[in-house]
């Protein structure tokens, strides 16, 4: 459904978790429909709970009276040690936990999460001419087949 594609370039993933997300009526529709950007979303511990912040889910337009505000915090649904696990790797290492994805798994909303560190930009720019090579590769490659 939507995916935060930036998050693989401005991190390095170590780790990923699947979490359910709290929503309304409304959400739910707006996210079937793809009117949905996590772009700039990370997940944060908060009294035992985790968070979703910065996700937007457009306005259901059918809705218009009834609507959802497009940019609240969402409940995560995790279990409680994956939880634990979370805060204290974000805690002790300088980690950050970012949303990845979004899509839909049997009817429910689902996102994937990355456990992330932020890398230089020494390594953003490895990351470019790495697959700068590797497109060049594969052009020469499909150029020689012909």
């Amino acid at each position: 459904m939507a995916s935060n594609r930036k998050a693989h370039f401005d991190y390095e993933i170590l780790e990923r978790y699947e979490a359910g997300i709290s929503l309304t009526g409304t959400e739910i529709k707006s996210i079937r429909a793809g009117k949905i950007d996590i772009r700039d979303s990370y997940a944060r511990a908060s009294g035992g709970e985790m968070w979703l912040h910065n996700a937007y889910i457009a306005p259901y337009d059918p809705a218009s009276l009834n609507n959802h505000d497009p940019k609240r915090d969402r409940k995560l649904l995790l279990h409680r040690a994956e939880i634990a696990e979370m805060t204290a790797a974000t805690a002790e290492k300088g980690l950050t936990i970012v949303a990845l994805r979004v899509y839909i798994k049997h009817h429910v909303a689902k996102v994937e999460l990355g456990m992330a560190r932020g890398k230089r930009q020494y390594d953003k720019r490895r990351a470019i001419i790495d697959r700068d090579m590797d497109r060049e590769a594969r052009r020469s490659l499909g150029a020689a087949r012909d």
